[in-house]
């Protein structure tokens, strides 16, 4: 049962607030195998990365986020699901500006902040 535009439930927002932990944690786990200076070029980094958690901590958090974003969209439509769930984005860059240092240019935290209203617009209204 979908839920009616405008309100969205406890158990909405906690599939909205896992699917974001999930997305950013699977998103920053994915960096650290791949940001690896050790791992070497061609087959050999993927064998590496392979042989790391941080690989595996990824996959398993995409898995479980899949089947959090599936709930979470069963019971809201679509339309409103999408939106919410770009906030993902936010918190990526965010996090990844904090874990590894990556640079937050005017334009992108201009972004960040047009993405936050856009959802809590879309949060609020519904």
């Amino acid at each position: 049962m979908i839920v009616p535009t405008g309100s969205i439930s406890p158990l909405v927002a906690l599939l909205w607030v896992l699917n974001v932990v999930l997305d950013t944690g699977g998103q920053l786990a994915f960096k650290a195998a791949a940001g690896d200076r050790d791992a070497g070029d061609g087959l050999a980094r993927w064998k590496h990365m392979a042989s790391r958690p941080w690989l595996w901590l990824g996959i398993a958090s995409y898995v479980i986020e899949f089947l959090v974003w599936v709930a979470f969209l069963s019971l809201i439509p679509l339309s409103e699901g999408v939106l919410l769930g770009s906030i993902n984005i936010v918190a990526i860059m965010v996090a990844g500006r904090f874990l590894f240092g990556e640079k937050l240019t005017r334009l992108r935290v201009t972004g960040i902040l047009l993405v936050t209203l856009g959802v809590a617009i879309v949060g609020v209204a519904g």
